[in-house]
């Protein structure tokens, strides 16, 4: 089998997480369009994510956040977005950099994306550097059908509901 030296599954996960930065980003300058809304689900301990050690005790693993009508100080860089949102009317900011999005989806076009992280498999060719530790590789993207129905006002704080869907795993479409 031929090794890919090139990365295109990493390029692509790149590129998908890039999406999310520019909604995000157009979301902080002009706010939600229409009926737009984001739900949002992160791994709380990878590095660089900043939570309340309340919130981080509540949820020591993942966590699902909405961004619709009670949500502030939206702020977005090249690596990571900041937002002010209430849990349980309590106001919290949360740090989120991109890689620690593990899906995306807004349920008012029906469109996510939903990235499965794996650990990067070390080859025993001595011609590749080895994978530094906890260095991961993202490797799908998810299609996901409409969630069901839910009422606008379900937007103070977290949620575990996930919405399902079809994984299409980028090494399908390698040439082997």
């Amino acid at each position: 089998m031929t090794t890919d030296h090139i990365r295109y599954d990493l390029l692509a996960q790149d590129a998908l997480r890039g999406l999310v930065r520019r909604v995000l980003t157009d979301a902080a300058k002009s706010g939600l369009p229409g009926d737009h809304h984001f739900s949002i689900t992160f791994l709380t301990g990878d590095e660089g994510v900043r939570m309340s050690p309340r919130l981080r005790e509540q949820f020591p693993q993942e966590m699902t956040i909405i961004l619709q009508h009670q949500f502030w100080d939206l702020k977005v860089t090249d690596t990571a977005f900041e937002v002010g949102l209430s849990f349980s009317g309590i106001p919290e900011k949360l740090t989120v950099p991109f890689a620690a999005i593990k899906s995306f989806f807004d349920p008012s076009v029906q469109f996510g994306l939903q990235f499965e992280i794996l650990e990067v498999e070390q080859d025993n060719a001595s011609t590749e550097t080895p994978a530094e530790p906890g260095e991961r590789e993202s490797a799908s993207v998810t299609a996901m059908p409409p969630p069901a129905e839910t009422s606008k006002d379900d937007n103070d704080g977290p949620t575990d509901d996930k919405p399902s869907g079809e994984v299409v795993r980028l090494d399908r479409f390698r040439k082997k």
